[in-house]
């Protein structure tokens, strides 16, 4: 008899719930249980601590759908969020859950073009997602109007404080309306989000998920830089070495799912694929498949990955690196469960690095880099895996005419002779080290002087209203580090902000040659801003 919930039990429509199924969802995490019946209750305000990971964009996307009036124009519901990424993630995970509902959902953030967001906007929008900054911009230019809104909600409100968007969070509540409902969702409440709630939010309800470990502990973490044409060809090194392969592949995109599906059929293994443009028969078809191991490698993206319930994977391999730290703990979720060891292996290029890193800040985990398998080691482990596959064969009966076959080659034939012509006529193919391509990894002192072309991009706080042009720009940053014009590139300049991109090796330089006592940094790296 279980006690557990079901997006049933919430009072959920009907449309809501065909696009939750739609979706792929079994059952409602922790907070979504918690969260789901309170907002659609509408009498209070709520504070949840909740950790990334555990589905906070459903639990308050999905009570938003059910309360916003698709008929009216005016901006029903503004949800906070500290980063650009998380902004466009957000935005498209509720889009995926309003199913046929005639609901508009758009994200603003710095970086992209104010004239697109601005007409938009002009359109008629239910649901904003935004980063502080540009909401703030468009609060200013009247382009946003916040005094209608029914629901506020602040994302990752601790990591906003960290990125040092109090003062812009004050800013936004103080446009809102006064009898609206705000949420706000944190991993940790500091004592300065108390005190916004109790500034902003007259009274609510505390909801708390219980701190659980946000990778399984039974799950290695590794990840191997390679260049992005070489990543294929990894891939098959990984599967071969290991003696029972049995994982999860996951691509960013339907096109990549199809194409890394393809070549690894082509080459010989079992491999299926799922994704949203597979009808929901062919899914389950599939899914039972893998389910029963009848085939041992399964490629999909995040979304038609969703409620995949597999104990016993060996591996979850991303094959393309996630957006945000919440995809990754998602993906990796899946091995290492109920008590089996497993290996959640990422696959990055050089100039993916930094964004690795800050999954893993974010996320609080420990993703160690590794060596690609060579060639000669697969070889081995295919040798050995034979070896004793022939060895446990030699324990059963055989069937007489073999034994008569077998007396019949050798004969006044050298028996060693006569073995190994059989073993290379067996197994030629898969024991030949010319099917493995060359890959070039980073590493040593080559992964340092490679340093020099990765790029960043970089937030300043300066735009036309400053009399500022790209020019203009250059020549600034020239005149107080040493780098040449044409290493800095793809210049945007905004009313109020530009962004710049550079070489990581002067990024630093940059920053530190416009910081001020007392001031806001004049340049920062653009993932701190709008």
């Amino acid at each position: 008899m279980t006690n557990k919930k079901t997006f049933n039990d919430f009072g959920l429509s009907a449309k809501t719930l065909d696009a939750i199924n739609e979706k792929g969802f079994e059952e409602p995490t922790e907070i979504q249980a918690m969260t789901i019946p309170v907002m659609l209750r509408n009498d209070t305000n709520i504070i949840a601590q909740a950790q990334t990971g555990t589905g906070k964009t459903a639990a308050f996307g999905l009570p938003l759908i059910e309360m916003i009036n698709p008929d009216s124009k005016t901006v029903q519901a503004l949800i906070l969020v500290p980063t650009r990424e998380l902004a466009i993630q957000v935005s498209e995970e509720i889009n995926s859950l309003k199913g046929k509902k005639n609901i508009k959902i758009v994200p603003i953030y710095g970086g992209q073009s104010i004239i697109q967001q601005l007409s938009r906007l002009k359109k008629g929008v239910h649901i904003v997602v935004g980063s502080p900054g540009r909401v703030i911009d468009h609060i200013k230019r009247k382009t946003l109007k916040l005094g209608k809104i029914q629901h506020l909600i602040l994302d990752e409100a601790d990591e906003m404080l960290n990125m040092g968007f109090i003062e812009d969070m004050e800013e936004i509540m103080k446009h809102t309306n006064p009898v609206k409902k705000t949420l706000l969702f944190s991993a940790t409440i500091p004592g300065r989000i108390k005190d916004l709630a109790h500034k902003y939010m007259d009274g609510y309800e505390l909801l708390a998920v219980k701190k659980k470990q946000m990778t399984p502990n039974l799950t290695e973490q590794i990840y191997f830089e390679v260049k992005a044409s070489d990543k294929f060809e990894a891939l098959c090194r990984i599967i071969d070495i290991e003696d029972d392969f049995y994982g999860l592949i996951f691509c960013r995109t339907k096109n990549d799912v199809d194409s890394v599906a393809s070549h690894l059929v082509d080459r010989g293994y079992e491999a299926e694929s799922i994704h949203g443009d597979i009808s929901q028969a062919q899914r389950e078809r599939t899914l039972g498949k893998f389910k029963k191991q009848r085939v041992n490698i399964l490629v999909a993206t995040d979304v038609a990955a969703r409620g995949i319930d597999v104990n016993n994977l060996s591996h979850v391999i991303n094959y393309s690196l996630p957006q945000e730290p919440e995809s990754y703990v998602h993906r990796i979720g899946r091995t290492g469960r109920a008590g089996n060891e497993g290996t959640a292996i990422t696959f990055i290029t050089h100039s993916e690095h930094k964004r690795l890193m800050f999954i893993q800040r974010i996320a609080k985990t420990n993703i160690k880099k590794s060596k690609l398998p060579k060639v000669q080691d697969i070889i081995k482990a295919k040798e050995k895996k034979i070896y004793d596959e022939l060895t446990t064969i030699l324990e059963n009966k055989v069937d007489t005419k073999y034994y008569n076959w077998a007396k019949k080659m050798l004969g006044d034939n050298n028996p060693t002779e006569i073995l190994a012509s059989i073993l290379n006529y067996c197994f030629e193919e898969e024991l030949n080290p010319d099917v493995y391509g060359k890959i070039k990894e980073y590493g040593g002192t080559k992964e340092k002087r490679l340093d020099t072309h990765g790029k960043t991009r970089l937030f300043a706080a300066i735009g036309k209203k400053d009399k500022i042009n790209a020019k203009k720009l250059v020549a600034l940053i020239m005149s107080k580090v040493s780098v040449k014009s044409k290493q800095i590139s793809d210049i945007q300049v905004m009313d109020k902000f530009s962004f710049i991109t550079v070489p990581f090796d002067k990024a630093e330089k940059i920053i530190f040659s416009f910081k001020e006592k007392g001031h806001k940094p004049l340049i920062t790296h653009a993932n701190k801003n709008g």
